[in-house]
């Protein structure tokens, strides 16, 4: 099993596919990885050698930010922009869509499950019975 940047790749999935289970390495940046290593993207985890696994580990190395690195540098961006006080900011300390997304009806994921409000159930202009 081939283990890359603190991760255990899947032993019976291609090189190019396995490779995106590495935090900050998605479609694109796996093809170029392997283009740049010289290794084919369809063979498979298991079968590749130790020259190879070493290829594509320095490429990884030399060119990309993967792992922890990059999940550091996201929460420092993130707390950066609520220090500063900005608009993107006050929407990640409040836990609401940052990118202008409507509120209104949906963000479920996003605000959790729905509480419910006393007075809210009844219809416009129903008369209670």
């Amino acid at each position: 099993m081939a283990r890359i940047a603190g991760v255990d790749l899947p032993k019976d999935k291609k090189v190019a596919f396995s490779l995106q289970y590495i935090y900050g390495i998605g479609p694109t940046a796996s093809h170029r990885i392997v283009s740049t290593a010289g290794v084919n993207p369809d063979t498979k985890v298991k079968d590749l050698t130790d020259q190879e696994v070493s290829r594509i580990r320095e490429v990884i190395d030399k060119e990309y930010k993967v792992e922890g690195d990059l999940r550091r540098e996201v929460t420092m961006n993130i707390k950066r922009l609520i220090e500063i006080g900005s608009r993107r900011g006050i929407r990640h300390r409040r836990s609401l869509p940052v990118r202008g997304q409507r509120t209104r009806t949906n963000a479920r994921t996003k605000r959790g499950m729905r509480k419910t409000v006393a007075g809210r159930g009844q219809k416009r202009g129903a008369t209670k019975k």
